[in-house]
């Protein structure tokens, strides 16, 4: 189930830098990170719609690149957002 504009906002307005900030990203990671969490479920349910997990790998690529990125400009930015949505590394 997608997620909705409520918790859309709720998730830009926890991770934002300024106030109109939605393409930081800090935000951008919250908000793949709340897709793929919802995802996650229909694949323990599903094991093989592989079509729908082609879609889940793309966002998980997409978060790692942000991440990296994100890792390369401000470490500490990083690790703070890497620890607040309990992501692995």
């Amino acid at each position: 189930m997608a997620i909705t504009q409520e918790q859309k906002k709720d998730t830009i307005a926890k991770f934002a830098r300024g106030k109109m900030d939605t393409g930081s990203p800090e935000v951008q990671v919250a908000l793949l990170t709340q897709r793929i969490n919802d995802l996650t479920p229909h694949f323990q349910k599903n094991k093989k719609d592989n079509h729908s997990r082609r879609g889940l790998l793309r966002l998980v690529s997409q978060r790692r690149s942000l991440l990296d990125y994100l890792k390369k400009k401000d470490l500490e930015r990083y690790q703070s957002l890497v620890k607040e949505l309990n992501l692995r590394k």
